[in-house]
C-alpha cells in the first residue's frame, strides 16, 4: 500500500474520534466513570483498568503517558499509523497518495479486503485456543479444515474468516495469541460486514454470538448435535451479518441470542430482538452465560480464573423500582393539581405511583380494568435498556414534556371514550419517565459516592496530556 499523506483535517478528525464508542463497537471493554471512561484490557500480567479515556484523548496512569486516538490504536490494538487513521475515519479520508495535480475531486481511500498471509502451520493458534481458551481440539480442527480458522505468518495471530454463500472469504477478524504484553483484536480492513465467522447446519436453530471465541466456547460447552445447528459471531454487536445469514438460509426460524452477560451484551440482545421482530421472526430466545461470556464459563469449568457477569445496572434499577411501586389513593376531583404537586415534590417514585393510580382511574371510567400489577408488568415488558439513553438533564426534560402533555389532556372540558384512553396513556407515560429519571439520579449518586470513597490518582497528568 502506498504511503498516504493525510490532510490536517483527516488527522484532526481521526485523533478526536470518540474512543469509547469505537472500542464498544469493536467488542472491547470500557466502563463509564463520571464524565470519563476506563479501558479494561487483559495481558500476561492480568486485567488492567489504568487507562482513562475522554473523547479522543487517553492517559495510562500505570505507565504515566497518554495521547490521542491514533496513538491509542497503535499502542493497544496493534495498528500501524496509516491503518489507525483509516480505521478511525471509517475507511474514508480526503488525502491521496502522491499523484499529478488533477481538477477532479479526490476519491475516498478504501483499503481492499485481503486476508493476512497464512502460516505453514497453526501450532501457536491451536495451542492458544486449546490451552488458554479450553476449546476442544476437534472443534478447532473442523473450522480449520474449512479454512475458517488459521494462523497468520507475520504475527502468528488467530484469523477467523467469514465467507459468503459461495464459500468466498469476505470478512476476517484477527486476534492476538500472546500470553504476555498487550492483546488485541481487529477486523481486517475492507471486510464486508454482511458476512462473519459462522457455521450453518440443517435444522432451524441459529445461535448468535458477539465474537468467534464465544461461539467456539459455546459449542464446546454444548457439543450434542452441534453440527446440525447454525452459529454466527457478529464480530461485535452488529446485526448486518445476522440478517444476511437469515436471508440466505430461509429454513432458520428459531433464533437464540447468546451475547455477553454485561451491559453491552444485554443491550445488543434487546436491540437484535426488536430488529428480528421487525423482519418477521417470532421465535426469539435469550440465552445468558452465567459468567461474563461463554469463554469465561469454559474457564470456570476448567478451574481457571474467570470474569463474572456484569449486570446491567440501569436496567436492574429500573425494574426494581417498578417492582416496588405501591397503590396510591387519589382524589378524582384534584388530579391535575395533585399531579403538579407530586412533580414539584421531586419525589419521582411518588409521582410514578400517583400517575399510575390516575391512569387506572380513567381506564375504569371507560370500563377497562387495568390494576397496578398489570401496569407494573407492562412497564417491565416495554422497557428497553438500549433505548434508555441520556443524562439526568435529558431525562428531566422528557419528564417535563410528558407532564405538560398530560396536563393539557387533563384540562380538556369533556372527553370521549378514546380521549379518556389517551389521557390514561399519557399518565402512564409520565410514570415511565419519572422512573427513568429516578434511575438515572440514583446512578449518578452511586458514581459520586464511589469517586469520593475510592483513592484515585491525581488527574493532573491526564490534564497535561489533554493539553499537549
Amino acid at each position: 500500500m502506498h504511503y498516504i499523506n493525510f490532510s490536517e483535517d483527516d488527522l484532526y478528525r481521526a485523533n478526536n474520534a470518540d474512543l469509547a464508542s469505537y472500542l464498544t463497537r469493536h467488542g472491547e471493554r470500557v466502563k463509564r466513570v463520571g464524565s470519563t471512561y476506563q479501558y479494561i484490557y487483559t495481558d500476561g500480567g492480568g486485567t488492567h483498568d489504568s487507562v482513562t479515556i475522554h473523547g479522543g484523548k487517553w492517559y495510562d496512569h500505570k505507565n504515566q503517558h497518554g495521547g490521542y486516538a491514533v496513538k491509542f490504536l497503535q499502542e493497544f490494538l496493534g495498528f500501524s499509523f496509516q491503518d489507525s487513521v483509516i480505521e478511525l475515519l471509517g475507511g474514508h479520508c480526503s488525502a491521496q497518495t502522491a499523484r499529478p495535480v488533477s481538477h477532479e475531486p479526490p476519491a475516498p481511500v478504501v483499503k481492499p479486503f485481503e486476508l493476512p498471509e497464512p502460516n505453514s502451520d497453526m501450532r501457536r493458534v491451536f495451542a492458544y485456543l486449546t490451552k488458554q481458551r479450553f476449546i476442544l481440539p476437534d472443534i478447532i480442527s473442523h473450522f480449520a479444515h474449512e479454512h475458517k480458522i488459521y494462523e497468520d505468518s507475520k504475527y502468528h495471530n488467530a484469523v477467523f474468516v467469514g465467507m459468503d454463500e459461495n464459500g468466498v472469504p469476505k470478512q476476517a477478524s484477527v486476534r492476538s495469541t500472546l500470553s504476555f504484553g498487550k492483546t488485541f483484536r481487529i477486523t481486517v480492513a475492507g471486510s464486508d460486514t454482511k458476512y462473519s465467522f459462522s457455521h450453518f447446519g440443517n435444522d432451524e436453530k441459529l445461535f448468535i454470538f458477539e465474537a468467534p471465541i464465544d461461539m467456539l466456547s459455546f459449542i464446546t460447552l454444548y457439543q450434542k448435535d452441534w453440527q446440525q445447528h447454525s452459529y454466527i459471531a457478529m464480530n461485535g454487536v452488529y446485526e448486518s451479518a445476522v440478517l444476511k445469514a437469515l436471508e440466505n438460509h430461509t429454513d432458520l426460524r428459531s433464533v437464540y441470542l447468546c451475547t455477553d452477560n454485561d451491559e453491552g451484551g444485554t443491550e445488543a440482545a434487546e436491540r437484535l430482538r426488536d430488529i428480528l421482530r421487525e423482519h418477521g421472526y417470532t421465535d426469539i430466545f435469550r440465552i445468558e452465560p452465567q459468567q461474563k461470556d461463554w469463554n469465561e464459563c469454559l474457564k470456570q469449568r476448567y478451574g481457571a480464573e474467570y470474569l463474572p457477569a456484569v449486570p446491567h445496572e440501569r436496567k436492574e434499577l429500573y425494574l426494581q423500582s417498578v417492582a416496588e411501586l405501591t397503590e396510591m389513593k387519589i382524589n378524582p376531583n384534584r388530579i391535575a393539581n395533585d399531579l403538579i404537586a407530586a412533580y414539584n415534590s421531586a419525589d419521582r417514585i411518588r409521582l410514578a405511583e400517583f400517575s399510575l393510580a390516575a391512569s387506572e382511574h380513567f381506564l375504569k371510567i371507560v370500563g377497562v380494568e387495568f390494576p397496578l400489577d398489570q401496569m407494573k408488568n407492562r412497564l417491565s415488558a416495554e422497557y428497553k435498556c438500549y433505548q434508555d439513553k441520556g443524562k439526568v438533564s435529558v431525562k428531566l426534560g422528557k419528564l417535563q414534556s410528558a407532564i405538560t402533555a398530560g396536563l393539557e389532556q387533563l384540562r380538556k372540558p369533556s372527553q370521549t371514550v378514546e380521549e379518556l384512553k389517551i389521557t390514561a396513556r399519557k399518565l402512564y407515560d409520565i410514570a415511565d419517565h419519572a422512573l427513568r429519571l429516578a434511575t438515572e439520579e440514583t446512578l449518578v449518586q452511586r458514581a459520586e459516592q464511589k469517586e469520593t470513597s475510592e483513592e484515585t490518582p491525581s488527574d493532573e497528568p491526564f490534564q497535561m496530556s489533554m493539553s499537549g
